[in-house]
């Protein structure tokens, strides 16, 4: 016979085992997501806002803690840990990834004038080709989540006013050592010199290098306004950044949580693409009212003109690249 008693206890039981889905959620995924930028950096926004989106669509699955400001490593060595599979996941600059995992597919990209504006960006990044470039990591040890402008590149110099192209010739300017970089400022005339991003600030105090090719939100979260005043506006290419996973720590992750992982990088890459645009334009009035001087290049056409015919060059080096610029000249 079932007392009222009894009738208490059975409810019990049953309302806790309705609740276990939830419980179960309690023993979240740990993910370690470590990149080398500030918080005020677009490529921060970038890992937060996947995190965010992450929590949104699938509560308690996962447990993501952010480690910035280079506390894991530089951009390389957060990279290369994911691809080792010693971190899940990191946030990196998407021209070390040819350079890291041998997929030159990503330079496509940074082809200099290619991707007009952080519009442009956003059509390509989240369209079928975006998609492509991503899945084109997995045979390196990585996934692909989200690609995302972290802030147009423009020239910065210390000494010389560049106002044409004609000032840049001679000038040591930073670079990421990779080939397409240095080709495209050996062909505009400068000195190319192959820094880690962590010691542009003093190689610019010291004079090791006269200039570097930069964006508004390295400047400010960098403190570069601080040893160079002289900021030419030439927006050469965007430099894109990506949520990537390590490809040991996915294959533990059922197909819902992938999927999840999958949107949230989606989700991330139009909040990023704001927050850079948005910096990028109220980041200029920030520098000059730190000193520093914002300059329109007088014969960008002459730039563009100098430094195209790369485009053709590096799309014969892999048919990703190729089809890439096929759809960013279609997609205008």
């Amino acid at each position: 016979m079932l007392t009222r008693r009894t009738l208490i206890q059975t409810g019990a039981i049953l309302g806790a085992t309705l609740a276990m889905p939830h419980i179960a959620r309690a023993a979240s995924k740990t993910v370690r997501l470590g990149h080398a930028s500030n918080e005020i950096h677009p490529g921060h926004k970038l890992a937060m806002s996947f995190k965010e989106a992450l929590d949104e669509i699938l509560p308690g699955a996962f447990d993501v803690t952010i480690f910035p400001n280079r506390q894991l490593g530089d951009d390389k060595q957060n990279l290369e840990s994911a691809v080792a599979g010693t971190l899940e996941m990191a946030m990196v600059s998407g021209v070390l990834i040819p350079l890291v995992t041998g997929r030159p597919a990503y330079d496509a990209w940074q082809l200099p004038f290619l991707v007009r504006d952080y519009d442009h960006f956003e059509k390509l990044a989240l369209s079928p080709i975006g998609q492509k470039m991503q899945d084109d990591l997995e045979p390196a040890g990585i996934i692909g989540l989200a690609t995302a402008d972290i802030g147009q590149r423009n020239f910065l110099s210390i000494n010389s006013k560049v106002r044409t192209v004609a000032d840049m010739k001679g000038l040591k300017t930073r670079i990421v050592p990779v080939p397409l970089h240095k080709a495209i400022w050996e062909a505009l005339g400068t000195a190319p010199v192959g820094l880690p991003y962590g010691e542009v600030y003093g190689a610019l105090e010291t004079g090791v290098i006269d200039a570097v090719e930069i964006n508004v939100s390295s400047m400010l979260g960098e403190n570069l306004w601080e040893v160079g005043k002289n900021f030419t506006l030439t927006g050469h290419y965007p430099w894109h950044a990506s949520n990537v996973v390590s490809t040991g720590f996915w294959n533990t992750l059922s197909d819902e949580e992938k999927e999840a992982m999958r949107e949230a990088g989606r989700r991330s890459v139009s909040a990023t693409l704001a927050y850079a645009k948005e910096q990028d334009l109220s980041g200029r009035d920030e520098l000059r009212e730190k000193g520093v001087e914002i300059i329109e290049l007088e014969n960008l056409a002459e730039m563009q003109e100098t430094v195209a015919p790369l485009t053709a060059e590096w799309a014969k080096k892999d048919p990703l690249i190729a089809e890439f610029v096929e759809a960013a000249r279609a997609n205008s």
